[in-house]
């Protein structure tokens, strides 16, 4: 079993976790279980996480939250985000910080492509 790194309910505005969203962090993956009555619990592979950002409204400052939006290769559960959380700043940090181990523990590379604006400049300009 794996060790849990973080774990957090989505909050109101104000900052109270009155929501039945819950976000786990555990060191090869991250869980999202949505639901009262029907309850839903998604995963994804770290490894499968391409890009982490945060962003921070006015609303979300004042009240110390953010929300972290995740691009993912994962299939099912594709680009989603983890909102209005506490530490969002600190959560990111651990996420990209754990997500960057297990990319490198899977031997995942990250194949970035680069395009020109020009797709037929070949970069050989006369002065």
């Amino acid at each position: 079993m794996t060790e849990t790194l973080w774990t957090d309910k989505k909050r109101t505005l104000f900052g109270l976790p009155i929501s039945f969203t819950r976000y786990t962090l555990k060191e090869d993956r991250l869980f999202i279980e949505t639901g009262l009555f029907t309850s839903r619990e998604d995963e994804v592979r770290l490894y499968r996480i391409l890009d982490v950002q945060l962003v921070r409204t006015l609303g979300q400052k004042i009240f110390g939250l953010g929300t972290i939006y995740i691009k993912s290769a994962d299939k099912t559960l594709g680009d989603f985000e983890i909102k209005n959380i506490k530490n969002s700043r600190d959560v990111k940090e651990l996420l990209s910080e754990t997500v960057e181990k297990q990319r490198q523990l899977n031997r995942v590379a990250n194949r970035e492509m680069l395009q020109d604006e020009d797709p037929d400049d070949d970069f050989d300009h006369e002065i």
